[in-house]
């Protein structure tokens, strides 16, 4: 009788063993098919379909969720609700905030077969038709990316460990595969958008003008030099007659994209107005009203903006808030053009004032933008002002474009290593010696 017992009591064992082992097979089988349907995609969206997909099916359970964690946002419990796989006729579910802030404390699974008197989670509030869930961490190096959940295993079965311990190696073999994924999208979108930038770059380069205008006895010139990839500085030189050439220097409030589609905008609306042949007043006055009605209250645009007449050898301009213009005129002393008003978008009915002077012999107008005179070193020192009419003093008897450029280099050499902060924009206009 013993020995019969003993022998039993090994069948039994053997048993027992040799369904352990049929489950390992089974299980192994479930992952490698999982991580061959999966390594054949790179789109994270499919990925995770087929991870929910595939553990339903080998779970028995009705619904799956994957939810990824932002890790870009400034809330660490906010999430991107990803994939989504259901078949149940009722409402999908969500993952609740309860069950992430569980997850982000203790990044371990999680298996609940009764949520509406789970005493770990008091208070919550659980659908009437979640009867059992199962939860699993996507952790990469102790960091949490996302959460796999599974609700209602089928024939109102609870879950088991042995489910909640294959779940795990489930989201444990995936969580790098989903990432791979991000990372890859992410790079592709990066990509995308370097690109769209270039293209913009290119097609902002082409609205400034790539020569300056031959005026007999002037020397013309103007350069801007973006602080990024496109840039929010903006100058034009537009030809209204044989005589009279419209020559403005603008700086659009921020940086980037936004900025440079404002300088687009506005040097549209300026050429427009400047080609009905108004006077510089008329012509800021209707392009700061067509502006105030197109742009945000938060964004606005400096410029000056004047009409040089070759014939009179006058600029009649007004200044919409830029940086004051040097007026230099031999034997007299350098004077600043401010007469004008409030930038551009600010107030939509402002009433801006004119003035006209004479470029007598050897006079020059310089118009800069305030990233030359803001620019700073590594101490945050400015290249300010006074650097910038010792340069004009130094080299007045230059070109145009060498004095432009002089004035550039000058800048560059002041800051060293320190990053450009803004865009660098400058126009120079000189009626040459009798």
């Amino acid at each position: 009788m013993v020995e019969q017992d003993v022998q039993t009591l090994k069948l039994q064992g053997l048993q027992e063993e040799n369904q352990r082992l049929r489950r390992a097979v089974e299980e192994l089988s479930i992952i490698n098919d999982l991580a061959r349907a999966i390594s054949a995609s790179l789109n994270s969206q499919e990925i995770m379909g087929v991870i929910i997909r595939r553990s339903l099916r080998a779970l028995n359970a009705e619904q799956g969720v994957i939810t990824l964690v932002d890790q870009q946002a400034i809330d660490p419990m906010k999430t991107l609700v990803r994939a989504m796989v259901s078949s149940a006729q009722h409402e999908q579910f969500h993952l609740n905030q309860a069950l992430l802030g569980w997850m982000h404390l203790n990044k371990k699974p999680l298996l609940m077969n009764d949520p509406q008197n789970d005493e770990r989670f008091g208070g919550v509030r659980w659908d009437e038709s979640i009867h059992s869930l199962l939860c699993v961490p996507l952790v990469i190096k102790a960091e949490l990316k996302g959460v796999l959940t599974l609700y209602n295993k089928r024939g109102q079965k609870p879950f088991s460990d042995e489910d909640q311990r294959l779940l795990a190696i489930i989201a444990a073999q995936s969580a790098q595969v989903i990432e791979n994924a991000r990372l890859n999208e992410r790079e592709k979108q990066l990509l995308k958008m370097q690109e769209e930038l270039r293209l913009a770059a290119k097609i902002q380069l082409d609205l400034l003008p790539k020569t300056a205008p031959h005026i007999e006895g002037y020397d013309i010139a103007g350069k801007s030099v973006p602080a990024q990839l496109v840039g929010g500085d903006y100058f034009d030189f537009i030809r209204i007659d044989d005589h009279r050439l419209a020559v403005c220097l603008g700086d659009v409030s921020g940086k980037g994209m936004p900025a440079s589609l404002l300088m687009a905008s506005t040097q549209a609306t300026l050429r427009g107005q400047t080609l009905l042949s108004l006077s510089a007043r008329e012509c800021i006055q209707h392009s700061n009203r067509l502006l105030s009605q197109s742009i945000s209250p938060d964004r606005f645009v400096t410029l000056f903006y004047g009409i040089l007449d070759s014939s009179l050898h006058t600029l009649s301009f007004t200044n919409a808030g830029q940086d004051h213009p040097y007026l230099l005129c031999p034997h007299e002393q350098p004077r600043r053009l401010h007469t004008g008003g409030v930038p551009l978008g600010v107030l939509e009915g402002f009433p801006f004032e004119e003035e006209t002077v004479s470029l007598h012999p050897g006079s020059m107008i310089l118009m800069s933008s305030d990233g030359i005179t803001e620019a700073v070193n590594t101490v945050q020192e400015q290249f300010g002002e006074g650097r910038l009419t010792a340069v004009i003093g130094d080299y007045e008897n230059l070109s145009a474009i060498e004095l432009v450029d002089r004035i550039i280099a000058s800048v560059k050499a002041h800051v060293g290593d320190t990053p450009q902060m803004d865009d660098m924009t400058l126009v120079v206009v000189k009626r040459q010696p009798m």
